[in-house]
């Protein structure tokens, strides 16, 4: 298999598992910044040229695609897939993901259990919506914000609409969520490849933090899921139309509850916890969706659009 990862900086943790992974089953692989990219796209004849050289022959490419190149990277990996290559995780998909509004109505409307979510763009708006939600504490988040950046818990019904203001003030796209005491300050990673829940870890938040986030001094631990929990994390992303990726959920006293489909998880902190080899069962997977050397290959069109 000839193998491409997208990635921006080829030393990260996951990009190094990922190549060694590859390289250790005996498959060719490099890594692309999608920034260094660049297209051709005509009518017919889509070409892909990277730091001056003309890139061709590629079997699969594993996009790892941070927030913050969202746009231009899906671009690139639109016209990885238009020249033939295999992602399991399409372009389209990550943008469905990326999209925590989207991402949560399209979850609700297969009737996968999630914190209610209020969303609203008018400011005369904001006391009907916020009685929408319910009595505080109140989660407010930015729509396309990672890594615990940009949520903010609102202990109070003032400070849900001071907060509210804020983020409007700033021309933010954001949405307010029930805040699950329950939950305790922690969640559950779930990560999924393929049909399969490889790996699961439980996250606690530090004394007097409600993120559980690792890159917020969170604690990972080994997690044992309940098949409610598994079955939750397969089908959301299903649901996104993800083969690769990390599901958080919270254990509520309404079952478990999707708090995000990352269309990108990170390896390091599962693969401590867990001790599974999530790397190579990414790689694993990959090359069980390619065709048989001998078998004709094929274009593969973009998926599409959910």
């Amino acid at each position: 298999m000839k193998l491409a990862i997208l990635s921006r900086n080829s030393k990260l943790y996951s990009t190094q598992r990922l190549v060694a992974a590859a390289r250790e089953r005996g498959h060719v692989v490099r890594v692309l910044d999608p920034l260094r990219c660049y297209m051709k796209i005509a009518p017919g004849e889509f070409q892909l040229n990277y730091r001056g050289r003309k890139l061709s022959g590629l079997d699969a490419v594993i996009p790892r695609i941070g927030a913050s190149v969202t746009r231009y990277g899906t671009a690139v990996l639109r016209q990885l897939e238009l020249m033939g290559a295999y992602s399991p995780n399409s372009s389209d998909a990550i943008l469905r993901a990326r999209d925590k509004l989207r991402c949560h109505q399209l979850l609700a409307g297969e009737g996968i259990g999630l914190p209610i979510t209020v969303f609203g763009d008018n400011p005369d708006d904001t006391a009907d919506l916020l009685g929408l939600l319910g009595n505080a504490p109140h989660v407010i988040k930015l729509i396309e914000g990672s890594q615990g950046n940009g949520v903010v818990l609102a202990e109070t019904l003032s400070a849900s609409r001071s907060v509210v203001e804020a983020f409007r003030g700033l021309y933010a796209n954001f949405l307010v969520q029930e805040f699950v005491a329950e939950a305790r300050g922690a969640d559950l990673r779930c990560f999924v490849v393929g049909d399969r829940v490889v790996a699961a870890m439980h996250r606690q938040a530090e004394p007097g933090e409600f993120r559980s986030n690792l890159h917020r001094g969170g604690q990972a631990s080994p997690a044992t899921l309940s098949p409610a929990e598994i079955e939750t994390a397969l089908r959301a992303a299903r649901v996104m139309g993800l083969e690769v990726a990390g599901v958080d959920l919270l254990r509520s006293d309404k079952g478990p509850l999707v708090l995000e489909v990352n269309s990108s998880p990170g390896l390091e902190g599962v693969e401590g916890a867990s001790g599974v080899d999530i790397a190579g069962a990414i790689i694993d997977h990959v090359a069980s969706r390619l065709p048989r050397p001998d078998a004709p290959r094929r274009r593969r069109s973009a998926r599409a659009k959910k």
